[in-house]
């Protein structure tokens, strides 16, 4: 009887979406560093066929953050805790865009944080599901609906890893109405880092864009 009222207890507090967030918080805030390989798939119903992309995500509290891709290889998003600078010489060769990372609010280079801070300050949460995510297991489906004006989403789902409470999954539905659909794999937290990783170096011949 008692272990049966203990996976009771265990099940409604996986479907109650506050306490899956805070725990996402709590891990998010216990991992100074984090290092993943992604999966990014962006649907713009505007353009046709869906995107997709790949490549290696690291981040270092509070302002440093790369997206180095594979594919297409040579393109790269880099916060170096003063800019952020995105490249895409696949589609505008010739020129990045250099522009300054805000000092507060969420849209700064803050993938996980921008979902799990102050998550129920900000937005209005529902458990969807729990579902597996594999090889990763088993993970409980939170959607976020934004409860203020300025975040530049319409919804967001998270997937949030039921043993380390880190985020594998999110599904990011924009104001413009285009969908966004991260996968992290092999996540490794609390690794050395240092800041110099973070810098971009602008290479001959490119111009660079302010915004």
């Amino acid at each position: 009887m008692i272990a049966l009222g203990l996976s009771a207890a265990a099940r409604l507090g996986a479907q109650d979406p506050g306490a899956v967030l805070d725990r996402a918080q709590s891990a998010y805030d216990s991992a100074r560093t984090l290092t993943a390989e992604f999966t990014q798939v962006v649907n713009n119903p505007l353009v046709g066929a869906p995107d997709t992309t790949r490549g290696t995500l690291r981040q270092m509290r509070p302002n440093f953050f790369e997206m180095r891709f594979s594919v297409p290889r040579g393109d790269r998003i880099v916060a170096d805790g003063r800019y952020l600078w995105l490249y895409t010489p696949s589609t505008t060769p010739g020129q990045v865009i250099r522009s300054a990372i805000p000092a507060t609010g969420t849209t700064g280079p803050n993938l996980i944080g921008q979902f799990v801070d102050h998550a129920h300050e900000r937005y209005a949460l529902r458990y969807v599901r729990s579902d597996t995510l594999p090889p990763d297991g088993v993970a409980d489906v939170i959607a976020l609906d934004p409860r203020v004006a300025e975040l530049p989403y319409r919804r967001a789902v998270l997937w949030v890893n039921r043993d380390d409470a880190l985020l594998r999954r999110l599904d990011i539905t924009e104001r413009s109405g285009q969908e966004r659909t991260i996968v992290l794999r092999a996540l490794r937290v609390n690794e050395p880092m240092a800041a110099r990783a973070f810098r971009f170096a602008v290479p001959p011949g490119v111009r660079v864009v302010e915004q």
